[in-house]
């Protein structure tokens, strides 16, 4: 990869030169940042109950949010595009306010019960209403006979369309591992 089509902003590499770690950026984004998702990584976003979003409006003011459901509730259409649904909630819309200005969208999916792994998915987002889920998932219709069985459908609002555009796994050192509990409200 060459340095100038590398991902990140020039901050991080102006400060990847003050704290002498280009070399160590350098071989990050050769070795784990792709621009598709892996099989592995298929497998592993399928059985997630949970992801952290962050999105930004069109002056940069971000916003993170939580999103879970029943496991798959993240449902990958293909190696580079994601769908996952938005449910009934405060009514504040923040985080798909956000991608109507801005489509920049960070998704991680941290696996705290069984294996450490942190997966950061990167990409361009787009808000998928229910009434127009079949005609956006016409290349995939299998997805969307799946999605129409959904347990949670009454509650979903619409979805979201995530292109991806890097995703690469985070270090599992500094994820703890947790006990699960029983949940009230699945």
């Amino acid at each position: 990869m060459a340095h100038s089509k590398l991902p990140g902003s020039n901050g991080e590499k102006i400060l990847q030169e003050s704290f002498k770690t280009t070399d160590d950026a350098l071989n990050f984004y050769n070795k784990q940042v792709i621009a598709h998702l892996s099989s592995l990584m298929q497998e592993f976003i399928a059985k997630q109950e949970m992801m952290f979003i962050s999105t930004a409006d069109s002056r940069g003011e971000c916003d993170a949010s939580f999103r879970s459901g029943h496991a798959g509730f993240v449902l990958v259409l293909d190696e580079h595009h994601i769908l996952y649904p938005e449910y009934k909630g405060n009514g504040v819309m923040a985080s798909m306010g956000n991608i109507s200005e801005n489509p920049n969208i960070g998704l991680m999916f941290l696996d705290f019960f069984e294996t450490k792994v942190g997966l950061h998915v990167n990409g361009k987002a787009s808000i998928i209403l229910k009434e127009n889920l079949q005609t956006a998932l016409k290349a995939f219709p299998d997805k969307f006979d799946y999605l129409q069985s959904h347990p949670d459908l009454f509650r979903i609002v619409s979805y979201v369309l995530v292109e991806v555009e890097e995703a690469y796994i985070h270090c599992s050192i500094h994820i703890p591992m947790l006990k699960k509990a029983r949940s009230v409200f699945l």
